[in-house]
């Protein structure tokens, strides 16, 4: 049904993680009260000008180049994928525009893969789960021709260079999981308990031909109980989406229902909330998600991320899409994808 609303969801899903992330920036540490002081009422909130983005949709990029390199040089694997994708995020720190209040997760492995002859998992940030790896993961669950197995280590390994925890990797493989679900047409209200059952077929799946040992990094008896923990987080949160969506409350800060996002199992569970909130009222879905006490921007670039996959690239106003920033690389992957 989501090809229905307009396909093209690639476009649809890169233009909205943008939007979002754009329309959270200036509200990204602020209160609701806050953000009603300065903003008035939420759902009349308009995207800033100029419409500047966050290291969330730079890292999303920085993927998507170096996802689209890897696969123009053959069949997509753990090896194949490391190059292209550690150059970018090396590049991202590198930058100049890496201006963005970027996380210090991401910035304490990008400074370690900088190293050349450092093995990508000396530099995984085994500790830490937050949502640095899940909010730039969008591409792996757009571009087409993975296996569903692809899909999943690529979206677990993508996040593992710089986010190592097992909470990390999960929240990755479900928001992917989550993208192309709904480009490929899954319903808004079948998606709790699509993700439930995914979690649940994947808890004692560990992907070694795509993480290798770095379970053994951390203190985990086994592989099987490392990334099993990581499930259960993620399984915890999808209850407390599930609360949240049996009582509807879209005047209430979505924060109190499932995390303020901050965390990577959060992120996705927030972002999932304002999108199923609003699933046909794409702009009202990123408003209440902007409208937040947490992670504003990465909640928001989650759930627009979600909303264009699943309504397509006509989802967005042109007034908003045509001024957001980077708007032409976005687009140019986007459309690749969409062939």
């Amino acid at each position: 049904m989501g090809q229905l609303h307009g396909g093209r969801a690639a476009t649809g899903s890169l233009i909205g993680l943008a939007l979002g992330d754009a329309l959270g920036f200036p509200t990204e540490f602020s209160d609701v009260p806050g953000i009603l002081a300065k903003c008035g009422p939420w759902r009349g909130m308009d995207l800033p000008t100029p419409a500047f983005v966050t290291d969330d949709t730079q890292m999303t990029l920085a993927l998507g180049r170096g996802l689209r390199t890897a696969m123009a040089r053959g069949e997509l694997t753990a090896a194949g994928l490391e190059r292209p994708v550690r150059d970018e995020y090396v590049a991202w720190w590198r930058s100049p525009d890496n201006n963005r209040a970027p996380g210090g997760t991401c910035l304490r492995a990008c400074e370690l893969l900088s190293a050349p002859s450092r093995a990508w998992a000396e530099a995984s940030q085994i500790a830490s789960k937050g949502c640095g790896a899940n909010m730039r993961v969008a591409p792996i669950g757009l571009v087409p021709g993975l296996t569903a197995a692809q899909r999943s280590g690529a979206a677990q390994f993508q996040s593992a260079l710089t986010h190592g925890h097992p909470t990390g990797l999960a929240a990755s493989d479900l928001t992917a999981y989550a993208v192309r679900a709904l480009a490929d047409g899954a319903r808004p209200a079948e998606l709790p308990g699509l993700l439930r059952g995914y979690a649940h077929a994947q808890r004692t799946v560990y992907r070694e031909d795509w993480l290798g040992d770095l379970w053994r990094r951390s203190q985990d008896p086994t592989a099987v109980s490392f990334i099993a923990r990581g499930w259960d987080e993620c399984l915890g949160v999808l209850d407390r989406l599930d609360a949240a969506l049996a009582a509807p409350d879209p005047e209430a800060d979505p924060c109190l229902a499932t995390g303020a996002g901050w965390i990577a199992e959060e992120a996705l569970a927030t972002g999932l909330l304002c999108f199923l909130l609003f699933p046909e009222e794409p702009l009202t879905a990123l408003r209440r998600a902007a409208c937040t006490s947490g992670d504003s921007d990465s909640i928001a670039c989650l759930a627009g991320a979600f909303a264009g996959a699943w309504l397509g690239a006509g989802a967005w106003p042109e007034e908003w899409a045509g001024r957001i920033e980077y708007r032409e690389e976005l687009l140019a992957l986007g459309t690749a994808w969409d062939a």
